[in-house]
């Protein structure tokens, strides 16, 4: 969020959230972890009353009649960033009230022993706390900047780790891309598988889809990262000893640019054309349909073998070499960035995981967050749980922005 200065609020023209680490030590650690608690930082009130009040100046200077129509159109702009968020403030001051006029009632009712009523307050009270969460998300997501690149499709990309013991990683590895579908068509998106390649035994290797829809990159950008998978295999010697073993599979995601974003001079290319191979390296047509670019100022190598047209998996290799060109301009941007946060998310070198699937405890540990889900089926279906998980990382990401712009302020007033 950008620093409030000469009377005007202003959001960061580039934060990219999807590439620093949730902080471990930021103060909401020690809190309930959620958008009720922020709000009731004494620095986050501080702040929005001062947005608020401006709010206020702004409306009653802009019926003055001896403005000009540059200080008219300034004014107004302002008044209409400030709007939403001076009406969510107090849409969550009144909820407030109304909480702490129930809390009162509990005391009562709890003294007088009128049993059913007090149940009634507490479920009264309960929803009141729903709604006042809701209301705070809300209004952090006003104060925190949209990336520029929520709105994106992406190239998402999966990749089996190496263990010793077989092919654990291989067959996580297909769990997860089967998820990310299931997840896409949950969320009504399109999901359009790019490259494939299966392993021997039922597992992947490696695989890449193109998916496109609302706010796909928004949903996905902390996905990127390794993932862990503890579990006993299903076959060999470590089955029979119910010996559980731990394997790894990466998973990248790339905002999609669009073609003006990316020049891309065909003199730069090599483009080789081969026969696309299935299962066990077999060829599974007759043709050189299968497509390998590689970009040779970068070295960058990219392959399509999805489509039985050598042109369309041209297209589609292309596609994803700039949507990879671009991660690259995308990192040195953020490496130029003055920032103490781990930048670490969704690169290839990732070497920490982020979240772990024990399936004898059949728990997932997002460990950025350190939240816990049950049911790994459920998560792995890629449907409601899923994104029940995905949602608390977008709100701590919300949070931690809010904390960012906190410690900025403080430190300017402290003539930090």
């Amino acid at each position: 969020v950008g620093l409030h200065s000469h009377g005007f609020w202003r959001p960061k023209p580039f934060l990219d959230a999807a590439r620093f680490t949730l902080s471990f030590n930021s103060w909401h650690r020690k809190n309930h972890q959620d958008s009720q608690a922020l709000w009731k930082h004494e620095a986050v009130q501080k702040y929005l009353e001062s947005l608020s009040k401006e709010y206020q100046q702004v409306s009653h200077q802009l019926s003055a009649h001896s403005l000009n129509d540059f200080e008219q159109r300034t004014l107004r702009r302002r008044c209409a960033d400030l709007s939403p968020i001076a009406a969510a403030f107090q849409e969550i001051k009144e909820a407030e009230r109304e909480v702490q006029e129930l809390e009162a009632m509990c005391t009562e009712l709890d003294s007088r022993d009128e049993k059913q009523l007090l149940e009634l307050a507490l479920e009264e009270k309960e929803s009141l706390d729903k709604k006042m969460n809701m209301l705070c998300r809300k209004l952090f997501q006003l104060l925190v900047p949209k990336e520029k690149y929520d709105t994106s499709p992406v190239i998402l990309e999966v990749t089996a780790g190496r263990t010793t013991g077989g092919d654990i990683c291989q067959q996580f590895t297909k769990e997860m891309f089967d998820m990310y579908q299931s997840y896409a068509d949950y969320k009504r998106w399109t999901f359009d598988v790019v490259n494939y390649t299966p392993a021997e035994i039922g597992g992947l290797h490696h695989a890449a889809a193109h998916i496109s829809g609302e706010n796909v990159y928004r949903h996905l950008k902390y996905e990127g990262g390794t993932h862990r998978v503890q579990r006993i295999p299903e076959t060999g010697m470590s089955s029979r000893m119910q010996r559980i073993h731990t394997g790894t599979m990466s998973v990248i995601v790339l905002p999609q640019p669009e073609e003006v974003d990316v020049k891309v001079d065909p003199k730069d290319l090599r483009i080789d054309t081969f026969r696309a191979k299935g299962a066990g390296g077999q060829h599974v047509n007759k043709t050189d349909s299968a497509v390998r670019i590689v970009h040779l100022p970068t070295g960058l190598a990219v392959e399509c073998q999805q489509e039985r047209s050598q042109q369309l998996n041209k297209e589609i290799a292309l596609r994803t070499l700039r949507a990879k060109l671009y991660q690259q301009v995308l990192e040195k941007q953020l490496s130029q960035e003055q920032s103490a946060r781990k930048l670490q998310l969704g690169t290839r070198a990732q070497s920490e995981r982020i979240r772990t699937y024990n399936f004898t405890q059949d728990r997932v540990t997002d460990h950025r967050i350190s939240y816990d889900a049950r049911n790994i089926k459920e998560i792995l279906s890629g449907k409601e749980a899923l994104d029940k998980l995905i949602n608390r990382l977008l709100e701590f990401a919300e949070i931690e922005a809010v904390t960012q712009y906190l410690e900025n302020l403080q430190s300017l007033e402290g003539g930090g």
